[in-house]
């Protein structure tokens, strides 16, 4: 192991290395039962004499730091020290532009989840194909004839893969070189607002929408206005006229759940050639439809090249795979392949390779069926359980699709519901709420529940739970 140890001119050289060996034993560093190097060897990279090195260890030692070993070496004590502290950063006094400081802080999943977790946007991970990735990942390490950089745009053979598989799946029009693989949806947005997005640039949301996008916009410098979603999806005629770039998620519109018509969709495409502007797809969820047949995807509609196709793996697979693509008209691939480049080269491709293979022999459609069966059933529970049990409180918004149902509050109940939910997460419960996904003041209140975190079997005593929340 290398260690660090910078020696001054002044001052007793054994103390020096005594000193700074403490300190990476007390901040973690050095961890119980590591080997520290031989003092020989510790010796000849500070240049000094051994016996300056043995000394210090010998300083370890007496405190109960060190514990030696005849023929071994020096390890660290497996026993207590001192109180460890942690060893951090200085505070600096750089400060981040502006729009940082408004954005909310990182948010990540506790790593103990509620008693009956109804959090949204989150799969079942108990479904993921462990075995048939394992052996697939496996195979691609021991035959990789390199490791060298690869294309922007991903591994040869996944891109391939993706453009088949959507477009048999979403009637997508695009072949291999078509598609850039990037890290997650959330990646795609982050390139195509690079690309895109100038200062002060007008885009349009979904009001309410998906808040990473919203805050992603604002920190690339753009003025983010949202539009109101109904019944058919986004309302095409309250987009702002200074806008030029547009953001839906026509097949699960998220969080209400919504399919954007057909018309709507023709609304938008001819909105997007008339004014000069760029529409980006988030086909969220399109995977997950238990019933009827899905619309065509605003990409297979499009006749002038004005749509930004974002896919994602994420809920189908696992969302720490970070496995997403984009699929954009030829006139901007250049610029999107620049940006992908300069902002990860080209992501895992071990990973895209495994998946590539995943594709090409059928265990993907064969798993997107599976965990279909297994998810229509969850939805299929909440929603029976809503219309029984919260008939006075909360009216569902019809859906047929995805990992989540939306439930909006019955007039004069919007304070109760916010309020049920805080009851609720004390009965560890934990669940959406609506007036979290709007970019400006809410218009509505409701629920939001997923039920991808959550087993079948323990959704009824859930909601039961949710339920004696709104007593």
């Amino acid at each position: 192991m290398d260690i660090h140890i910078r020696l001054g001119r002044r001052g007793d050289l054994s103390v020096q290395i005594y000193r700074q060996l403490l300190e990476a034993v007390l901040d973690g560093r050095l961890r119980p039962g590591e080997r520290l190097p031989p003092t020989r060897e510790l010796a000849s990279r500070l240049e000094v004499s051994r016996n300056t090195v043995g000394l210090a260890y010998e300083l370890l030692a007496a405190d109960g730091v060190l514990a030696g070993q005849v023929g071994s070496g020096s390890f660290v004590s497996s026993g207590p020290v001192r109180e460890s502290r942690p060893r951090r950063a200085p505070s600096g006094a750089v400060d981040p532009r502006d729009v940082w400081r408004s954005l909310p802080p990182p948010i990540t999943r506790s790593s103990t989840a509620p008693a009956y977790d109804f959090d949204v946007g989150v799969p079942d991970q108990r479904l993921f194909p462990r075995t048939q990735w394992r052996r697939l990942l496996a195979s691609e390490f021991r035959s990789a004839p390199n490791g060298s950089y690869g294309h922007p745009g991903g591994h040869a053979a996944v891109r391939a893969a993706i453009a088949r598989h959507i477009g048999l799946s979403r009637a997508v029009r695009a072949d291999a070189d078509d598609v850039i693989m990037t890290q997650g949806a959330q990646q795609a947005f982050d390139v195509i607002g690079r690309v895109l997005i100038s200062e002060g640039a007008c885009v349009a949301v979904e009001e309410p929408g998906y808040p990473f996008v919203q805050r992603l916009f604002r920190s690339l410098g753009a003025r983010v206005v949202g539009v109101p979603v109904d019944d058919e999806g986004l309302v095409v005629d309250a987009i702002p006229s200074q806008a030029r770039l547009v953001y839906v998620t026509p097949s699960h519109q998220f969080p209400l759940g919504t399919v954007m018509s057909f018309q709507r969709r023709t609304a938008l495409l001819a909105w997007a050639e008339r004014r000069g502007g760029v529409v980006i797809e988030d086909d969220y969820d399109s995977e997950f439809r238990f019933d009827g047949r899905s619309l065509d995807s605003l990409q297979s509609l499009d006749r002038t090249g004005r749509v930004i196709y974002v896919g994602s793996l994420s809920k189908v697979l696992l969302p720490a795979l970070r496995i997403g693509f984009l699929i954009a008209p030829t006139s901007l691939q250049p610029a999107l392949l620049t940006a992908k480049q300069l902002t990860d080269w080209h992501g895992d491709l071990a990973s895209q390779a495994a998946l590539a293979r995943f594709i090409d022999e059928g265990l993907l459609a064969r798993h997107i069926r599976k965990v279909r069966r297994e998810y229509a059933d969850r939805h299929a529970q909440i929603v029976e359980s809503l219309e029984r049990r919260f008939p006075s409180w909360l009216r569902l918004i019809p859906s047929a699709a995805g990992l989540h149902v939306s439930a909006g509050a019955i007039a004069g109940k919007r304070v109760e519901i916010l309020r049920a939910a805080q009851r609720a997460q004390q009965r560890g419960v934990k669940v959406g709420v609506l007036s979290n996904f709007y970019l400006g003041a809410p218009t509505r209140a409701g629920l939001v529940i997923g039920y991808g975190a959550i087993l079948a079997s323990r959704i009824d005593e859930g909601m039961k739970r949710l339920a004696a929340s709104f007593a």
